[in-house]
């Protein structure tokens, strides 16, 4: 098959005028000028008209979980308010309420052009009754709080229910709700099974004031339900997480947020030969009035860095289209080729997957969505200001439109 579209772009060089992508089976075969694809190539031509084609899009951090907690949250005094009124709504709900959640969520993020996702979820036993109609790395969201005597287990537990998927990593959720021995013990099997690690880092200023000054909101809620406070009054989150014993297991890890970072922490990072990789979710951080997100500094460092959309529980869906005119916003500076990148090569990179996804090249697989092209000489700015969903997109080599996903959110 050979599709042809007004603009494709490549992620790896200028737009292609009259372009052209040749599939064979699931991978991407040959890519050009229209005229010289049709030339090597043989098979059925798809003429996409005046539509730009692009790789599709991934989303490097998500909760597909609380789909369903759209507009049930408003925003909170306190980051500790937020957590109770969450676990308050999720009291509410059954395992089948989980289930439709997450497939809703599955079928939004297609609609928006999402065709690779890395997902959170806290009911990993659920993972094998789901068939995921996009790529999907789940990662199992563990916590310990109540119970870090059962560290081991809950790990053993979850990958389990893993064992079905394709792709799969473990998430301890936070330093203030995983126990050490919780991270340990995800380290262990990520060296053991080069699976991947995702947590959440510094998000709030009241995680920052529990590690570090041992005070706030945070820290008395922790301490109200029990938790043990001893490693808190001497570090800021992010030293606490560098500073595990043995040393971090950085090439495994995917960390979420990162919002709130000191000077010191900043001399950390830049001593610090290793990378870990960084997802930043515009709209939830305006949702929670996070600090800055300090782009400039950490792409300085070379940090990887990466957009998700978090949960709709602090979001109003599941678009990265949403999400780049958001961090443009604050970023004014970064043009849009490179905010794309955000959404494509650097998330490919995040899951190991640089040479198979997030871009059009052959090789890669065959995932791609088609937008529309209006004034082609603004490419990148058309791309950032589309705020549809998708009429057209092959996954990994299969053609879906839009009539046949159910239409629009």
């Amino acid at each position: 098959m050979i599709i042809r579209a007004r603009t494709v772009v490549t992620m790896d060089g200028a737009p292609i005028e009259n372009g052209a992508v040749a599939i064979s089976g699931n991978q991407i075969a040959d890519v050009g000028k229209f005229d010289e694809i049709r030339t090597r190539n043989a098979g059925e031509i798809v003429d996409l008209g005046e539509q730009v084609l692009l790789p599709g899009l991934i989303n490097a951090h998500c909760h597909l979980d609380y789909t369903c907690l759209r507009g049930e949250i408003p925003p909170q005094k306190s980051f500790a308010d937020w957590i109770r009124a969450i676990n308050a709504e999720k009291a509410k709900l059954l395992p089948k309420d989980y289930l439709t959640s997450i497939n809703e969520g599955f079928a939004e993020a297609k609609r928006f052009g999402t065709t690779t996702i890395a997902n959170l979820t806290a009911f990993p036993e659920l993972v094998p009754k789901i068939n995921a109609p996009i790529r999907t790395w789940w990662f199992a969201e563990l916590i310990d709080v109540r119970a870090p005597d059962r560290a081991s287990e809950i790990v053993d537990l979850a990958i389990e229910s893993l064992k079905s998927a394709h792709n799969w990593g473990l998430a301890p959720h936070a330093l203030f709700t995983a126990s050490k021995d919780l991270y340990r013990r995800c380290e262990e099997i990520a060296r053991r099974e080069n699976i991947l690690l995702t947590t959440h880092l510094a998000e709030s200023l009241e995680e920052m004031e529990m590690f570090r000054d041992a005070s706030g909101p945070l820290y008395e809620f922790l301490k109200s339900i029990g938790r043990d406070m001893s490693d808190c009054g001497r570090q800021t989150p992010l030293e606490l997480f560098l500073g595990a014993p043995g040393g971090r297991a950085l090439p495994h890890w995917i960390v979420s947020h990162l919002n709130e970072l000191t000077e010191s922490d900043f001399d950390l990072l830049e001593r610090s030969e290793r990378r870990f990789h960084v997802v930043h979710s515009p709209r939830s951080h305006d949702y929670f009035k996070h600090s800055r997100f300090r782009f400039e500094k950490l792409h300085a460092l070379g940090f990887n860095i990466c957009l998700g959309t978090d949960s709709l529980a602090s979001n109003e869906n599941v678009s990265l289209f949403a999400e780049m005119r958001a961090f443009q916003r604050c970023e004014r500076g970064i043009s849009p080729r490179e905010i794309l990148k955000l959404i494509t090569v650097n998330p490919a990179r995040a899951l190991h997957q640089e040479n198979t996804l997030g871009g059009i090249r052959p090789g890669f697989r065959a995932d791609l969505i088609a937008l529309p092209c209006k004034q082609p000489r603004n490419t990148f700015e058309e791309i950032m200001a589309f705020d549809g969903t998708i009429d057209w997109m092959i996954m990994n080599g299969d053609v879906t439109r839009s009539s046949e996903r159910g239409g629009s959110p």
